[in-house]
């Protein structure tokens, strides 16, 4: 696994690029290209301007511990609930409350509107509550019954 870099962090646990002229990139911040589609694939190395310093074509072209400090990079910077199971819905009319549980925990948050869950592909929805927290559902399919019966209700 060859690559022009070396990912570290410095003391205040910030991310640090090394490029191949051995100039130090401090609070480098990793951005994924796909993060729904293609999780594992296609990561930006920017600097705190925004410039590209590097490309990471797939997490398995860095070493073990680069990859591991890429993914805490990424769990740090992206924040995406994977919604798991509807237990309630306040009201079939908006703004309503949803209690949930997510891959992360329960929670509850407001739905402002229908508009603000949006179709990604089959299956594949993103729900914004009225705060900007996005959730996801990965597979409406595979979804508990009672969970679909109260989705279909705002799609």
């Amino acid at each position: 696994m060859s690559q022009d870099f070396h990912l570290s962090k410095d003391a205040f646990g910030r991310l640090v690029l090394t490029d191949a002229d051995g100039r130090q990139h401090m609070g480098v911040v990793a951005v994924r290209a796909f993060p729904i589609a293609a999780p594992d694939e296609g990561f930006s190395l920017l600097d705190d301007e925004g410039h590209e310093l590097a490309w990471v074509p797939q997490m398995s072209a860095l070493e073990p511990a680069e990859r591991a400090l890429l993914a805490e990079a990424l769990e740090q910077r992206e924040f995406l609930p994977v919604l798991q199971r509807l237990k309630s819905v306040s009201s079939f009319a908006t703004p309503s409350t949803w209690e949930v549980e997510t891959d992360r925990g329960e929670t509850s948050f407001v739905l402002k509107g229908e508009e603000d869950i949006r179709r990604l592909g089959r299956g594949l929805l993103i729900v914004n509550d009225s705060h900007g927290v996005q959730y996801l559902i990965r597979d409406l399919a595979n979804m508990d019954r009672h969970s679909r019966k109260l989705l279909d209700r705002f799609l």
